[in-house]
């Protein structure tokens, strides 16, 4: 049997139908959601800016709106000016550009456009880890002063991390992008409320207006952020639908259904095995789903790996893959110093409390349980402060020593936190104060959190421990995390 082999006009066919901006200078309104994510408000300026000269790469879970940022993207270069047969869509899983290597691509790209480094031709890589040596070829691209400015996406970080790191040293940044954070979400759901925003989260965090308490204008967009998650797709449907108990409850069960099939298996089967070579994806699923029966608590390794039969370094191994493929990430115990932090006990949450719901079928049940909801709270609230701690070159950390724990530090250099997050104001204060005593940096910086927690300065506690309605502390991130972006 013959051997089908592309031809030039396969591929030009597949340039044509990937950039249909060529024919009329506009990106179609179906692929560029009018609702900006923040990303793409400054990703266009530094491709045009160009200075200091790199690669951007976006970096994230499925669904969280990689491809739609780089669509917006080339809508902000075609107003800027670009000129659209100077910006090309290469989608790098497509079956026939997987036949060629990116160099190959490139150069047919380059020919097309008559690319100079005056008007140079900008690059959308999207999942840009499927092109065969990829790596080596953005070196070869940066090195060699090819006319190119790149953006690219990936939903694994695998080749970033393992293979031929020094080819990204001072040739590409990495550019960020979660599920969507809540000042964010009630943007896109018309519910706007501005906060004054400071240098530091902890600096916002005092400017918050003491006495304040829990409203009822966020509680429907507060339960669909932790329930049908932070993805634009999903929470879009979700914002234009009418707020009725039932169409709640449908949305979260469609919700569960996407995220089951795209977020989850997509990324255990297809992203993770291409990434790392994995032979036995069901394995990998089986820890998967311990993982999220456990979330929000200390990793126990060696029991975990008496339950599944599986030796320590493969649960070190696949964990780590989970973690590179934006499923789920840990948090070390705060120590207070480098050395010993790797030693103790790591917590365990998702990148998305949705997606553990899609990973458990859990369907409409956390509904029905305060203390299930509790904690995914305490994950949505984690996952916050993570995408501002990435964002803001800070690390984030839990706190335990023998039974006194909280649940959240974020380790910035001058302005430390802490947050022990709580389905009630009366919660225990205990663990926060026991961190100040063993660590006087968090004085002054220690909160209790929950949703209808009054806003309490510590510097006004008798105890020293401040408290902040669960609300207030997501839109102070939120906000946090947008101005790191700039």
């Amino acid at each position: 049997m013959a051997t089908w082999e592309p031809k030039l006009e396969d591929f030009q066919r597949v340039f044509s139908e990937q950039n249909p901006w060529h024919r009329d200078g506009e990106v179609p309104s179906v692929l560029a959601h009018p609702v900006e994510r923040p990303l793409a408000g400054i990703l266009w300026k530094r491709l045009v800016d160009d200075k200091p000269r790199r690669f951007q790469l976006i970096l994230g879970p499925r669904r969280v709106g990689k491809t739609t940022v780089l669509y917006q993207t080339v809508r902000r270069l075609l107003e800027a000016g670009v000129e659209p047969g100077r910006i090309w869509w290469l989608r790098l899983d497509h079956p026939l550009l997987l036949q060629a290597d990116l160099g190959t691509q490139v150069r047919a790209v380059l020919d097309s456009c008559d690319a100079t480094a005056e008007r140079p031709a900008y690059l959308m890589l999207d999942e840009l880890v499927y092109a065969k040596d990829w790596d080596l070829w953005l070196k070869t691209f940066y090195d060699e002063r090819w006319p190119v400015r790149i953006a690219a996406t990936s939903s694994a970080t695998a080749a970033l991390r393992d293979r031929r790191v020094e080819s990204g040293v001072g040739r590409w940044e990495e550019q960020h992008l979660g599920p969507y954070l809540l000042p964010e979400f009630l943007e896109l759901m018309g519910l706007k409320r501005a906060i004054p925003i400071g240098a530091t989260l902890a600096d916002t965090l005092r400017g918050l207006s003491a006495g304040h308490r829990a409203g009822e204008d966020f509680r429907a967009a507060h339960l669909l952020l932790t329930m049908v998650g932070g993805f634009p797709e999903l929470l879009a449907s979700a914002a234009r639908a009418d707020p009725d108990e039932t169409t709640l409850k449908d949305q979260i069960l469609e919700s569960q259904r996407v995220l089951r099939g795209d977020a989850v298996e997509r990324a255990v089967y297809k992203d993770i095995p291409q990434s790392f070579r994995v032979s036995n994806p069901m394995e990998l699923e089986r820890l998967l789903y311990v993982l999220a029966g456990q979330f929000t608590r200390l990793l126990s390794p060696s029991k975990i790996c008496g339950e599944l039969g599986m030796s320590q370094p493969t649960f070190d191994r696949y964990l780590s893959y989970l973690e590179r493929a934006f499923l789920v990430f840990t948090l070390p115990n705060y120590s207070g110093r480098e050395a010993n932090v790797q030693k103790r006990g790591r917590k365990l949450y998702f990148a998305d409390g949705a997606v553990r719901n899609a990973a458990l079928h859990r369907g409409l049940a956390p509904l029905d349980d305060p203390a299930e909801l509790g904690l995914l709270l305490e994950n949505l609230v984690a996952a916050s402060l993570r995408s501002l701690a990435v964002l803001s070159g800070c690390r984030l950390h839990h706190w335990r020593d023998a039974n006194r724990e909280v649940d959240l530090v974020l380790d910035h250099p001058t302005e430390p936190l802490a947050f022990e997050i709580a389905s009630s104001p009366s919660h225990s204060r205990a663990g926060l104060r026991a961190l100040i005593e063993r660590h006087p940096r968090f004085e002054g910086r220690a909160y209790l959190v929950a949703p209808q927690a009054p806003v309490v300065h510590p510097k006004s506690s008798s105890s020293g421990v401040g408290s902040l309605l669960l609300d207030d502390l997501l839109l102070a991130v939120g906000a946090q995390a947008h101005q790191a972006l700039h």
